[in-house]
């Protein structure tokens, strides 16, 4: 897989697979998170699977997205590319850096979402006017 999109990219776990013990999958902050991890969170027990979650964007946040269970489809915008990522497996994940537009949809029923981010919670961080984000990438590439 390539990442199409700005700001974002693959993260892969170390793995130990045992075939009686079961597998272990290892993610360690500053090593294979390339970021000090500050908050974790997950997502589980989505009902409906029409649900769209996400739709917002950071100002700061980095994160890594990781399904630890079932699947869903992950869809990355950063202002001028759009890419589309099934994800199904927890041994990589993606990076969401800032300024990417982000959605989580099409959730298998056992689906677990874990992420861990860069920053504590700070609503002021979120972007979550689709409209606000492209004039915050029009400002931001006008100054390069």
């Amino acid at each position: 897989m390539k990442i199409k999109v700005k700001n974002s990219g693959i993260v892969r776990l170390t793995t130990r697979k045992d075939a009686r013990r079961g597998d272990l999958f290892v993610a360690e902050s500053m090593k294979n998170i390339p970021f000090a991890i500050k908050r974790v969170y997950s997502v589980n027990n989505i009902k409906d699977p029409a649900v769209v979650r996400g739709h917002h964007a950071h100002k700061k946040t980095k994160q890594v997205i990781f399904c630890a269970n079932g699947s869903f489809k992950l869809s990355l915008d950063d202002g001028k590319r759009k890419q589309e990522i099934f994800l199904s497996t927890h041994a990589f994940g993606i990076i969401l850096g800032p300024m990417l537009w982000h959605t989580m949809s099409g959730f298998s029923k056992d689906c677990v979402i874990v992420v861990f981010a860069s920053e504590h919670y700070n609503e002021k961080d979120y972007i979550r006017s689709y409209e606000d984000f492209l004039k915050l990438v029009k400002k931001h590439e006008q100054r390069k």
